[in-house]
């Protein structure tokens, strides 16, 4: 149940943005094993010549850049899938973005379960709930 907050360089496209939250819904599933019907994606975008990167624009610079931001349950990724999710990441939006500037980020924020949800249920709801059903 992640929400994923994404900013890219460039003017608004729809079907870059389908695209990117199609490509990262997946990734997210397969690295960080997320349930992608319940995985939200909001993309938003930036002009170049607003997004500066060692002082120089991203237009002066000739490059894209990106910046994901997703809230995760704290402990329920290894470091290993991690560190495979964010080399994913910048992977995927060298192809999606084409020439993205190594200054490019993602950030994955483990939350407690008791501090997440939706639905109006937190996460530690859930499992506890979930727990006491298979008892």
């Amino acid at each position: 149940m992640p929400i994923i907050n994404i900013s890219v360089t460039g003017k608004p496209d729809a079907k870059l943005s389908a695209a990117i939250a199609k490509e990262i819904t997946g990734l997210t599933a397969t690295h960080l094993r997320k349930d992608p019907t319940i995985t939200a994606v909001a993309v938003s975008y930036v002009d170049p010549q607003h997004w500066f990167a060692g002082g120089k624009s991203l237009a002066e610079h000739g490059a894209n850049t990106f910046w994901l931001d997703i809230k995760v349950v704290d402990g329920t990724n290894t470091k290993l899938e991690l560190e495979a999710y964010l080399k994913a990441i910048f992977d995927a939006f060298g192809q999606l973005l084409g020439g993205v500037h190594e200054e490019s980020y993602a950030f994955v924020n483990e939350v407690p379960a008791a501090a997440y949800g939706y639905g109006g249920k937190s996460q530690e709801f859930r499992f506890i709930s979930g727990r006491l059903k298979a008892a």
